[in-house]
């Protein structure tokens, strides 16, 4: 299987140029793949398939009439991104991050930017994922999003990458990032060492790092928990995995208890004090005393005690704020309110459909639209607008008349592609990148992260629930990058502390 006969068909390749020859980074990658006897990368491709079933590397999709347990679809072919790009994209993640903090700090405390109607103040206050129970809550050290997935695109038309959505309350797929990185060292060791990858690895002991940093009364090796819905969640085999790598307890509500202004842990030798919760429950579901009071995933006044410092939570509750779609459409200019500076990273272009004059637009161009609605995510509460029925548009249409707050519409981005393996041949695929970003004493962006791939032929989908795979993102070291040369300085400041860093 050889890159002969390759076509990029006019969009931007990840590996490939317009001419069929590879890009700087993918040489060394493309001439061993080239090399390889016929029918290697095909059982190379079988092997990370037997590997991940082995490992039970899984997922759920709900509803699914073939059963929920999925093995995580990967393609061996990774994706490259070189280290003067990459900088650039971790600039714009940082300086996205520590600004996106400053908005929840300020939505749930003096709102100055609502005041300042720098974002519209009943945008905010009518959104489902505003918490008025959070108001007024100072999290540990005054950070809010302390792990973060954010969506990137990279649009075919003028090769930049533009801010999709961010995740700022329960990111998932960072397990899949440090599983396909494990894969692909086994299969490539030689070019994977030849290229100069930077490490995803420590990951674990960073965010080990970034919830230690929270624990009340600065103890030097507080106790963390993991707190899971159970097995039945999407994303149970991350928790239990990123739990283990961590070396702490993974939990369910039923196993804490709060008592006496602590949230104690049940063990086989008694209670024991929990210090740092990493919840992986969203906001609804943690405390029936505070939200939802039929959940029985939480813990009944775990926020009373959170409030009055006795625990901390990563990520806060409250931080959905933050990554409402149409929000999303006022990041440029929160980026502008709270650091006086140009947003680095740009966004797509989006319609808020409760402003009137832009739903009109929005309802009379449907079928060239992509229509979002603003808290759904893993591909559902979507309408693509070009490959849409009459029927699907006439009743988005109705959805849009009826609570136009829901929902938001952007042009059709053509998404980069990176190849696949496809039969005994390479065929391109669309894709995007999720980079997770940790917010502790500083912020931390992963070289890289989750790379998803629409594995359906014309697909811009790249959720695993929708048909979706992923690929190893490598991100090369260059010389600028690890020999003292040109750095981009993000200033980055939480609450009581501030300092730069690069």
């Amino acid at each position: 299987m050889k890159f002969e006969g390759y076509k990029v068909e006019g969009f931007h390749d990840e590996l490939m140029q317009s001419d069929g020859r590879p890009r700087a980074g993918a040489v060394k990658l493309c001439e061993k793949i080239d090399s390889l006897p016929k029918g290697e990368m095909r059982r190379r491709q079988d092997a990370a398939e037997a590997e991940l079933l082995r490992a039970g590397v899984t997922f759920t999709v709900y509803g699914h009439e073939s059963g929920t347990e999925k093995i995580w679809p990967f393609d061996i072919v990774p994706r490259i991104v070189e280290g003067q790009e990459w900088r650039s994209l971790e600039a714009g993640l940082r300086q996205r991050i520590e600004a996106l903090n400053l908005f929840l700090d300020d939505v749930y405390h003096e709102q100055k930017i609502l005041k300042d109607k720098a974002v519209p103040e009943d945008l905010v206050l009518s959104a489902k994922s505003y918490q008025p129970q959070c108001v007024g809550l100072s999290p540990p050290r005054g950070v809010w999003c302390h792990i973060t997935g954010t969506d990137l695109i990279r649009s075919s038309e003028d090769g930049k990458f533009y801010v999709l959505e961010d995740n700022l309350r329960c990111p998932s797929g960072v397990s899949y990032v440090l599983q396909n990185r494990q894969l692909l060292q086994k299969l490539f060791p030689h070019v994977f060492a030849q290229s100069h990858v930077l490490p995803v690895g420590d990951y674990p002991g960073r965010l080990r790092e970034t919830l230690e940093y929270l624990a009340p009364d600065y103890k030097p090796r507080p106790n963390i928990v993991v707190l899971t819905p159970g097995i039945y969640n999407s994303a149970y085999f991350e928790h239990s995995y990123l739990a283990q790598q961590m070396g702490v307890e993974l939990v369910e509500g039923s196993d804490l208890v709060v008592d006496n202004g602590r949230v104690l842990m049940r063990t086989t030798k008694g209670f024991e004090v929990v210090d740092v919760i990493y919840r992986r429950i969203d906001d609804d579901f943690l405390d029936p005393e505070a939200f939802r009071p039929d959940s029985m995933l939480g813990v009944p006044g775990l926020m009373e005690v959170y409030r009055k410092g006795g625990v901390a939570l990563a990520n806060a509750p409250g931080t959905g704020i933050a990554d409402d779609k149409a929000i999303y459409a006022y990041t440029p200019e929160i980026i502008r309110y709270y650091l006086k500076q140009d947003p680095i990273l740009p966004i797509v272009p989006t319609y808020i459909c409760r402003d009137k004059s832009q739903l009109d637009h929005v309802l009379g161009n449907l079928e060239k639209l992509v229509v979002k609605a603003v808290n759904e995510s893993g591909g559902y509460g979507m309408l693509m607008g070009p490959s849409s029925t009459a029927e699907q548009r006439e009743d988005f249409a109705d959805r849009l008349r009826k609570n136009p707050r829901n929902y938001v519409a952007q042009p059709v981005v053509s998404l980069s592609r990176v190849p696949v393996i496809v039969g005994d041949h390479f065929e391109g695929r669309h894709v995007d990148l999720r980079p997770y970003i940790l917010y502790g004493r500083d912020i931390y962006v992963m070289p890289g992260g989750l790379t998803r791939v629409a594995l359906r032929k014309g697909s811009l989908v790249v959720n695993s629930s929708q048909g979706g795979g992923s690929k190893d993102t490598w991100v090369l070291r260059d010389g600028s990058a690890s020999n003292g040369g040109p750095r981009v300085e993000v200033r980055v400041q939480t609450q009581g502390q501030g300092a730069s860093h690069a």
